[in-house]
């Protein structure tokens, strides 16, 4: 499945739209703000394709007929540029238990890379509701790798992948490796010759947390 927010005219519309702006970009924190936001926005709708059980809540003048999650997700993102997304993804899942995975692109001479997937932290997965976020899915070469080095660890009910800006190709290349949902707030047609997304916005990691000195 395949949820694009950014089809019709809402916030998160506003929210891509400043963090592509090359001005605004400069805004460290706004940057950071905006992937909080689109997190937030995300978790609802997520929320709303989750199974729900029916509760009576006591309150000061009688009982209310409500409803709760039947489990909790586990949260898992992608370091360093998926911390401010998943944090608005843990602002309304805010029981979850939480995964972490470090990836990274290993440049060559020759301008070609290769994805090193590295440090893993993670509870228990089997049999639950996995998230996984990360701002930019480009050619979803890192997001399969870091998928295929969770999933070592069991097998989750569904899996729902969380990202700001996706390519075109990298939603087909997710798609054929993995059953998944897949919620992006902007698609965007282009990827550059070392796999950037066009227009996209740049590197999201950098812009949140300040230029690497190495790869």
């Amino acid at each position: 499945m395949l949820v694009n927010l950014g089809e019709t005219d809402s916030l998160i519309n506003a929210y891509i739209r400043e963090l592509r702006d090359i001005e605004i970009q400069q805004d460290r924190m706004r940057f950071r703000k905006n992937l909080h936001r689109i997190g937030n926005i995300m978790a609802y709708e997520i929320s709303r394709t989750l199974e729900w059980a029916s509760v009576e809540t006591t309150t000061q003048l009688g009982i209310s007929e409500t409803s709760k999650l039947k489990s909790q997700p586990v949260l898992a993102t992608i370091l360093r540029a998926g911390i401010p997304l998943h944090e608005g993804l843990l602002d309304f899942f805010d029981q979850a238990e939480n995964a972490f995975i470090a990836a990274y692109r290993k440049h060559d001479k020759d301008g070609s890379f290769t994805i090193s997937a590295e440090y893993l932290t993670s509870p228990d997965i089997e049999g639950k509701v996995l998230i996984i976020s990360d701002p930019m899915l480009a050619t979803g070469a890192s997001m399969i790798k870091c998928l295929k080095k969770i999933l070592l660890l069991g097998k989750p009910k569904a899996i729902h992948i969380v990202t700001a800006i996706a390519s075109k190709e990298g939603i087909y290349y997710v798609s054929e490796k993995i059953d998944c949902s897949i919620w992006t707030a902007a698609i965007d047609e282009e990827l550059t010759a070392k796999s950037y997304i066009v227009p996209g916005l740049g590197d999201a990691g950098d812009l949140a947390f300040g230029e690497k000195t190495q790869e």
